[in-house]
């Protein structure tokens, strides 16, 4: 027996969010001397959150386009029908496949899907063995295919728990009051019986492998949890509008008890297993226990609509030799726990695998070795032979548990109907999981497959998919044509459709129009945190950053554990310059998901602002390893703390300007505070200029306005930007939040009298100069203060403000600034030939 016997246990919808108050109140012991013992943390789940899918994703370390497995029902090989999905499904190599191959020796109970079982070195109970008949009368024979090897069959076979052995002493301390259900109209006690006997026979399997077998790795499966959510969750504490009181109370303690119970059974399993062994406990998805649960009778007419119910976030737990000790670890993620096994057992990762190996975990950390894929190398697997036909017959209890939770609906009595439906099913799980990979060409591809498909069953969801994919393309008028098909399709409502409405809107610029949408949906929904946060979105766009505060205060308050809330309120607390507040955001937002690099590269600059150079360098670098953020930001961010890190600190809090290669020269400010004047100084002095001259000179602007006609589309088209590499082109203020990040620009910013500008205005296009308006005066202040904070948070941007009025009084010093701004050598005589003061005096401080 192995030294690094590695046990992975399964709780399928197991949510922090309920285990959190039971481990405070000491009813989950198990788990809190796990917990004390080793680490713990969040673990993200993947969508369609189905759970074959996930758990297949789970031992494989693949995405399902690669593993297979796309639903919780497969098409018979034969075409004879469908049933619940089996092993066959499955296209890659497990990792019970590999240790196998390796020598290791391995038990499976219950993993999901594992029947018909794989002829590895150990002992697989598949998932097949707990689905007994629930009708006493009728016998539940295992079926062929059920256990490996075939000699273990008697030895388990009495190890099933049937439902109608469940007695009232096993009811009570789940339904105290369960005497009140009258069980000619209710069928939970029914569920109950079902649900209970099942995830019996897995722990009585699990228990005897335990104790009379040697093994190297074991993983274990249990839908207890999950089954007692989809039944029960309803009547879970806080009361819902809507659920009846007197049910609520009877039902109430259901779901705890299952967590109860659960955690029992791993006690259990702890005392039979030695200090050598490594247990990771996780579950694949959490649950809705809050507001957000979504009653029965509410629930969308969608396929496997329940798995609506479930959250993002599961749970992991780690205990063993060489792992740490009551510390957490973030950023986890489904497809690293395969990695993670192989890392354990020191065999390579394979690089086409999706995840990674859990390196903080380790107490002794060494880097993980790698091989190209373990598909290609050659060997004993103790794989299935896929030619071999499972037993159909066997399938019916299953197929009625998962109609009866509601992932499934009842096959159509004609074969080649229900074959069509599910055929459509899974493919259409299969864009959801190419839209999760960001495969957006396949996606839209298959989509387009199955809105072609003869006698579509129901093609909203795909318009609506194709809504997402034009959105994300920011083909906002494609998504606009797609949502109106969308809504001419979906005549039942099944989608709320405020959301895609906002991203067109947003998309089209329209975005006070977006954010209407939203707080008139704040008044019905106001319980969902994604309102607060979109709504906090756009008022940061809009640089409203007090409103944005407090969209995003109500955001987390209804969902604190969502990262992208926290992110985005460091964010507007970076704005409003309470930096150390946006430090604990951003810290928050990572400590929920580590591989955030949008919420490392706001912490950087968080930290940068408070002086912490050393630990914002660490967070630009993280942000960098994980993914170039916005057009390299983050590279851009990281050379500046270098450079300031090299300065000597006495001159760290000074201008200390140089020339960087391939810069943009941007010349800006309001309308009429001098751009032009500047541009001209600029061509004089020896500066390549990027003008069309199409707007020519008037008598406002009788030296020329050094104009180029695309800027005035920069926020639909920027490509142009390519072309100003080393030269100076201008672009006014309200237009400077769209440079692309990916280019470095020194910004000469013209400031002038705000009374002067408008005036000047007012007179060029032949209004009273006298008249002043106030909202006007207003935006202007507005607008100048958002340049400010725009500049201080794009690393590849410098600014330096030029006083006009100055530039016309004392040429030499707005000229020696310009100079040593830029880094270049200028020729300032010429410059200086450009000032024209008789032109400002003469045109009563109108003139540019």
């Amino acid at each position: 027996m192995s030294k690094k016997k590695l046990l992975l246990i399964g709780w399928d919808a197991a949510d922090w969010k309920i285990i959190g108050p039971l481990l405070a109140k000491g009813q989950m012991p198990a788990l809190k001397k796990m917990i004390d013992n080793g680490v713990y943390g969040n673990m993200s789940t993947m969508n369609p959150p189905f759970s074959p899918m996930l758990w297949s994703s789970v031992a494989t370390g693949k995405t399902a386009d690669k593993h297979g497995v796309l639903g919780f029902i497969e098409i018979m090989p034969d075409l004879e029908g469908v049933r619940p999905v089996t092993t066959n499904s499955r296209k890659t190599r497990a990792i019970w496949n590999i240790l196998h191959n390796k020598g290791y020796k391995s038990n499976l109970v219950g993993w999901w899907p594992s029947y018909p079982v794989e002829p590895i070195n150990g002992v697989v109970i598949s998932d097949k063995f707990q689905k007994v008949n629930i009708d006493p009368n009728k016998p539940s024979p295992l079926a062929k295919g059920t256990i490996h090897p075939k000699s273990a069959y008697d030895d388990f076979l009495d190890l099933r728990m049937f439902p109608y052995e469940i007695t009232k002493e096993h009811i009570l301390p789940f339904i105290p009051r369960a005497n009140e259900i009258n069980q000619e109209e209710e069928k939970t006690l029914t569920a109950f019986a079902q649900m209970m006997a099942q995830n019996v026979s897995v722990h009585n399997a699990t228990t005897k492998l335990l104790r009379t077998t040697e093994w190297d790795f074991m993983g274990v499966y249990y839908d207890l949890i999950d089954h007692f959510c989809h039944t029960f969750m309803r009547f879970h504490p806080p009361l819902l509008p809507g659920v009846d009181k007197e049910k609520h109370d009877i039902y109430k303690e259901a779901v705890i008890g299952a967590y109860r119970f659960q955690d029992m059974m791993l006690g259990r399993t702890l005392d039979l297993i030695d200090d050598d062994t490594t247990v990771m406990v996780m579950s694949d998805h959490g649950y809705e226990s809050g507001n957000k649960r979504i009653l029965k009778e509410n629930m969308p007419k969608v396929q496997a609509a329940p798995a609506l119910e479930h959250r993002e976030f599961g749970m992991f737990v780690a205990m063993g030799p060489n792992i740490k000790k009551n510390e957490s670890v973030f950023g986890l993620n489904l497809l690293d726990i395969t990695p993670t096994i192989l890392h354990h057992f020191g065999l390579p990762v394979g690089e086409d695998m999706d995840g990674k190996v859990i390196l903080e975990m380790f107490k002794e950390q060494k880097q993980p070795e790698f091989i190209k894929s373990w598909e290609d190398v050659e060997g004993d697997f103790g794989e299935i032979d896929k030619d071999e036909k499972p037993d159909a017959l066997s399938d019916y209890e299953a197929m009625e548990q998962l109609i009866e939770l509601g992932y499934i609906d009842r096959p159509d009595e004609k074969k080649e109907v229900a074959i069509h439906k599910v055929r459509c099913d899974l493919k259409h799980n299969l864009v959801t999981v190419h839209l999760g990979r960001k495969n957006y060409v396949e996606a839209k591809r298959l989509l387009l497959e199955l809105i072609e498909e003869p006698d579509p069953i129901d093609i909203a969801p795909y318009y609506k998919d194709l809504v997402t994919i034009s959105v994300t393309n920011k083909n906002y008028k494609e998504a606009s044509e797609y949502l109106n098909k969308l809504k001419r399709t979906d005549t039942k409502i099944k989608y709320n459709l405020f959301f895609l409405e906002v991203d067109i809107h947003e998309g089209l610029g329209e975005t006070r129009r977006a954010l209407k949408i939203l707080e008139d949906a704040s008044e019905v929904r106001g319980h969902l945190g994604e309102i607060w946060y979109r709504i906090g979105t756009l008022k940061y766009k809009m640089s409203d950053y007090e409103p944005a505060k407090i969209a995003f205060e109500k955001a987390i308050s209804i969902e604190s554990d969502k990262a992208k809330y926290h992110r985005g309120m460091a964010e507007v607390m970076l704005s409003l310059k309470e930096y150390e507040e946006a430090v604990e955001y951003a810290l928050t937002s990572i400590e929920l998901v580590r591989n955030f690099p949008q919420a490392h590269f706001v912490l950087g600059q968080a930290l940068e602002k408070l002086g912490d150079l050393e630990n914002a360098k660490i967070a630009f670098e993280m942000a960098s390893k994980l993914k170039p953020i916005i057009a390299q930001k983050d590279i851009k961010a990281l050379e500046n703390i270098e450079e300031k890190l090299e300065t000597p600190i006495e001159l760290r809090d000074k201008n200390t300007f140089k020339y960087r290669k391939d810069q943009i020269v941007v010349v800006s400010g309001l309308p009429r505070s001098g751009t032009s004047l500047m541009m001209q100084m600029l061509d004089k002095g020896g500066m390549p200029i990027l003008t069309d001259n199409k707007r020519k000179a008037d008598e406002s602007n009788p030296k020329g306005y050094y104009e180029l006609e695309s800027v005035m589309s920069i926020h639909k088209d920027n490509s142009w930007l390519d072309q100003s590499k080393d030269k100076a082109v201008k672009v006014v203020g309200p237009l400077l939040k769209h440079l692309d990040p990916q280019f470095r620009y020194k910004i000469i910013f013209m400031k002038r009298d705000l009374f002067e500008i408008i005036k000047s205005q007012r007179k060029m296009i032949g209004k009273d100069p006298s008249v002043l308006p106030v909202k006007l005066m207003d935006s202007y202040k507005k607008l100048l203060e958002n340049i400010e904070n725009w500049k201080e948070k794009e690393p590849g941007v410098e600014l330096v403000y030029i006083d006009y009025k100055e530039t016309l009084s004392d040429p030499q010093t707005s000229l020696n600034k310009i100079e040593e701004f830029l880094g270049v050598d200028l020729d300032k005589e010429e410059m200086e030939k450009c000032i024209d003061v008789s032109l400002y005096r003469n045109r009563g401080k109108e003139s540019k």
